[in-house]
């Protein structure tokens, strides 16, 4: 049921109102970490709907993951606004492209890549660089996937890659000419198996809204009035889709947090955000101050460390007072993770929740450690990272056996044994988790009555559903993840490790003293794991600490 505007605003403190009461753009909001954003702009859209200043079915609301655009869709039916399209930029040109393909390019869409890794894989094997480059480093791998989408999301071709790549303060930790070679097979490959990835996507998309006046003006009179969440991690080719998307009106409100620019290497930049009352002279600059996540304590070492650099927006602190950071210092990364491991059985005997743990650390090679210590403690854990969980092996393999035994279940057998039975050869080794996950699910759905009929049938159902909003299922279980993959979460209680100096900043021949721009993304991405915890937060490094707990001030007195 549709709320009058006076229940919309009800909610919302001061900040957020104003926020919702700019129901017109251009609108910049300035939301610090934990400040309600999706609340303010959620709100925003429905109040103007009320009102009547905005058609829902003609805004489109634009974030950054399938999940983040799930949980917008969420709230804004709870709003009374069911028709918005909230979206990933991915998905809504990616949607667009297919819908006009055959008008625009004819014949049959190129295959999408979910993931570059076959791919680079032939492509090193093209370039000849299989002595060079190990295809077994999955390290290696990621490195190149994200130079190369650094480059496409930077329109930068191959044949000019080394040149731009130079100009950087990211510099790759990969010989640029090498990643030029397997940049130019990558798209000699794509090419020939008429393929494109999601930097494609948005490059044909806007490139189809540039040339197809038809195809713009329908777009254009389709999508009117635009949200767009993140917009600190806006890469120049996204904001090129969105400019087409846009034309010459005005009707847009961004919403973003400099402090919170962690994904350079993949070609974002927070230019936009910071620059948007240049472009428009009239928008309406509102900020977000107040956090509603983290104690003070927690909250005043994230303001210090903004201040020591001077950025962001600081905020101020709305909860209850609790336990100041703490930061402990080991010997070498066994005492550390030993002593981490220790510290969080203790909390997990005394009854804290499972799930409301978190371990963050700055690299994959550290999770990796820190898992085999967490998993020789039999303490339950998942490993969060930015691999899509409906792609992985796995995953896949698993469901198309669901899919197979929901045509012909086994008479006589109740769904949930059925499934438990299909689960039991996924249940070794390092893919525990996923297989995991969905039997986790399954247990919940079978104990909620508003889940009918219980059959295998129903089950595939609700996890299509998530497939296609990429909502991968939870356990209650200890959180294991990158700060770059923490990004948009929170816990109860983190533990923020390796906060040492060549690690957090992490030494990468980028973070010299010469290059302060690479140094100052390092921060932004240790206030980001500062800002996941919400009354619990506790640091830890080996031999020499970073020198960001040294700016926090705490370090001294811990």
């Amino acid at each position: 049921m549709a709320l009058n505007s006076e229940e919309i605003l009800a909610s919302l403190d001061d900040e957020q109102r104003a926020v919702a009461l700019a129901s017109r753009g251009p609108v910049c909001v300035i939301a610090g970490a934990g400040t309600g954003k999706t609340r303010a702009i959620t709100h925003r859209i429905a109040y103007a709907a009320s009102i009547g200043v905005m058609d829902p079915q003609k805004v489109l609301a634009l974030t950054f993951t399938a999940r983040a655009a799930g949980e917008m869709r969420m709230r804004l039916r709870t709003l009374g606004v069911p028709t918005v399209a909230a979206r990933t930029i991915h998905s809504a040109a990616l949607k667009q492209l297919l819908y006009f393909w055959p008008q625009v390019f004819g014949g049959r869409a190129p295959d999408l890549l979910t993931t570059k890794t076959g791919f680079i894989t032939q492509a090193i094997t093209r370039a000849d660089l299989q002595g060079a480059l190990s295809v077994t480093s999955r390290d290696l791998m990621r490195d190149i996937a994200s130079e190369i989408e650094w480059a496409k999301s930077s329109q930068v071709v191959p044949e000019d890659y080394v040149n731009e790549a130079s100009k950087r303060t990211q510099k790759p930790r990969i010989n640029p000419e090498q990643i030029a070679q397997v940049y130019t097979a990558y798209m000699s490959l794509m090419k020939q198996e008429r393929a494109m990835d999601f930097e494609d996507v948005l490059l044909l998309t806007a490139a189809m809204l540039e040339e197809e006046r038809e195809v713009r003006e329908r777009v254009q009179d389709q999508y009117r009035h635009f949200t767009i969440d993140e917009y600190q991690d806006i890469s120049p080719l996204q904001q090129r889709v969105i400019n087409a998307w846009l034309g010459s009106r005005q009707e847009l409100c961004v919403v973003g947090d400099p402090a919170q620019t962690i994904y350079s290497f993949a070609g974002a930049t927070p230019v936009f955000l910071n620059t948007f009352t240049q472009r428009f002279p009239d928008a309406e600059v509102i900020r977000l101050t107040s956090g509603y996540r983290s104690t003070p304590e927690i909250t005043l070492m994230a303001n210090t460390v903004l201040r020591s650099a001077s950025m962001g927006q600081e905020l101020v602190a709305q909860n209850d007072h609790g336990a100041k950071p703490s930061i402990a210092a080991y010997k070498d990364e066994s005492a550390e993770i030993a002593g981490v491991v220790k510290d969080i059985g203790e909390l997990l005997s005394e009854g804290a929740a499972a799930q409301e743990i978190a371990i963050l650390a700055r690299t994959n090679n550290q999770l990796n450690s820190i898992e085999k210590a967490i998993a020789a403690a039999g303490l339950p854990y998942q490993v969060r990272n930015n691999e899509r969980f409906f792609d992985r092996m796995d995953v896949r393999e698993f469901l198309k056996g669901v899919r197979t035994a929901s045509v012909i279940p086994t008479e006589g057998v109740y769904w949930l044994d059925e499934l438990r039975t299909l689960a039991q050869p996924f249940l070794t080794g390092a893919t525990i988790d996923g297989i995991a996950g969905l039997l986790h699910l399954a247990r919940e759905l079978d104990a909620d009555d508003s889940f009918a009929p219980k059959t295998l049938r129903a089950y595939l159902r609700e996890v299509e559903d998530r497939v296609q909003q990429n909502n991968p299922p939870t356990m209650p279980v200890l959180t294991l993840a990158t700060l770059h993959a923490a990004k948009g979460l929170e816990w109860e209680r983190v533990f923020l490790i390796g906060v040492s100096e060549s690690i957090l900043p992490f030494e990468s021949g980028n973070t010299g003293p010469e290059n302060q721009s690479a140094i100052d993304e390092e921060r932004r991405l240790f206030y980001v794991g500062i800002t996941r915890a919400k009354k619990d937060l506790r640091m830890s490094y080996r031999g020499e600490p970073s020198r960001f707990l040294r700016e926090s001030g705490l370090l001294a007195s811990s």
